[in-house]
């Protein structure tokens, strides 16, 4: 009964913020209040909300801290070099757009954090696919499946409670790893290449939109990507569907996105900020002190030293509240939906029943049935529930039939690209949330290509001989 439950709990999400029905917000926090009550465990609703909210706590408090340190270093300029280098790179070409959304969160993504890559990824891709009318879901659906596949590195995650739950050596699991990886991650620049011709061919009959209409009317195109039409007519042509902007200073006029002149720049505290910025990234990956607290010192450090006068750092936390509470709250519903599912053994339920509905004959090729089911586990699990719940009882199933752990914990890995776009995931709301993209036009578009960049990792790591 708790597996049907928990499975039509899920898809009755899914569903609602697929179609738009419901918010996100409001879909996390009253449809598994519902299935709580269906399930006869509705007088432990409070318990269950109470356990969700204490363990993602720490996670929004991150998130909130995390949202204020960039907007101020993004505001004070510290990214700016960087953003100009890749629309130099990028011109007006919507293909190079693309690819280079791509080429950035991968690269941003070795810090480990998937929440510090949506926004650095963001921030610098954003202004020019607004410019250019280009779909907003393009960059957030490349963007995740980017930082999925890097999110392997050891310090990232997964592989550590791969590790832990299997009781082996995070280098021995990741190590080996590296070349199928890398085929995903050059699966993931093929789509986002031929993502960026579709939107090149689509834009070559539109114009730019100017900076008011663009404010005033944000669209996102779900169709692109896919050949579809429509969008935005401004005042600067984009010719001949080659992207390339018609007239002189591309660049210049491209990075009006990140004004030059604006109040907030702090050029003479450039170094003072990339060192503290470099510091906190190296603390993270070295941890000394818990995520959390880092980013709150970070933001508070960085915040006295670039607006020492009070009237300025209420404006600067005033520039990103918006952001900080569009994301905190949809962690704290985000919460409600993991303690239902935990605390009324829904997950474990939906777990046992998967790994019994596995045929014997599938015994000696455990590690192919591991890396399928990571798709599906650890979309509608948390990694936790998936790592250190369901892999250990895969990795015993495996044994018994010659299976080694090793092969086992690679093959757990494979679902990390579809696995950063799930609901459970709080990263993903700082990327649609920063985006100004529905969850549900983000989800519509990016599980498919997700899926096929899992299975194409799945292959390759066949073909290595690793899983």
């Amino acid at each position: 009964m708790l597996t049907i439950l928990g499975f039509a709990m899920i898809a009755t999400f899914l569903v609602l913020i697929m179609t738009k029905k419901m918010s996100p917000i409001a879909a996390l926090v009253l449809i598994p209040a519902l299935f709580c009550v269906a399930a006869g465990k509705g007088a432990h609703l409070g318990d269950y909300v109470i356990d969700g909210v204490s363990s993602l706590a720490p996670t929004a408090a991150m998130l909130m801290f995390a949202i204020v340190y960039f907007g101020v270093m993004i505001d004070v300029g510290l990214f700016d070099p960087v953003v100009r280098g890749i629309l130099r790179f990028c011109k007006a070409d919507p293909m190079r757009v693309v690819v280079g959304t791509a080429v950035l969160a991968a690269i941003v993504s070795l810090d480990g954090d998937g929440s510090t890559t949506f926004m650095i990824t963001v921030s610098a891709m954003y202004p020019l696919y607004k410019r250019l009318g280009m779909s907003l879901v393009v960059m957030t659906g490349v963007a995740a499946m980017a930082n999925g596949v890097m999110n392997t590195v050891p310090w990232g995650g997964p592989t550590a409670r791969a590790a832990t739950a299997l009781k082996l050596d995070a280098a021995d699991i990741f190590v080996p790893m590296i070349p199928a990886l890398l085929v995903g991650l050059l699966g993931v620049l093929g789509l986002a290449y031929v993502l960026g011709l579709r939107e090149r061919r689509r834009l070559g009959a539109l114009r730019i939109a100017d900076e008011e209409s663009v404010e005033t009317k944000e669209t996102v195109l779900v169709g692109a990507g896919a050949g579809a039409g429509g969008g935005r007519l401004g005042k600067r042509p984009v010719g001949g569907g080659t992207g390339e902007a018609d007239g002189g200073d591309d660049d210049g006029d491209l990075l009006k996105g990140l004004d030059p002149d604006r109040p907030t720049l702090r050029p003479r505290l450039y170094w003072f900020n990339a060192l503290l910025t470099g510091t906190l990234i190296t603390a993270m990956i070295l941890e000394l002190l818990p995520i959390p607290v880092l980013f709150l010192l970070g933001a508070a450090l960085a915040l006295s030293v670039n607006y020492p006068r009070l009237p300025e750092q209420k404006a600067r936390i005033a520039a990103h509240a918006d952001n900080v509470l569009n994301v905190s709250g949809m962690v704290f519903a985000a919460a409600v939906f993991t303690g239902v599912l935990q605390g009324t053994g829904m997950v474990d339920s939906m777990a046992g029943r998967l790994v019994d509905t596995v045929p014997d004959g599938l015994g000696p090729h455990m590690a192919l049935v591991t890396g399928v089911l990571s798709l599906p586990l650890t979309y509608f699990m948390s990694n936790d529930g998936f790592y250190f719940g369901v892999l250990p009882v895969l990795a015993e199933a495996g044994a018994a039939h010659g299976v080694t752990p090793l092969e086992m914990a690679r093959a757990s890995l494979v679902g990390q690209p579809l696995h950063m776009s799930s609901p459970l995931v709080p990263a993903v709301y700082v990327l649609v949330g920063m985006a100004r993209v529905e969850f549900g036009d983000h989800t519509r578009f990016v599980v498919k290509w997700a899926a096929l960049t899992c299975l194409l990792i799945l292959t390759a790591g066949i073909l290595f001989g690793t899983i």
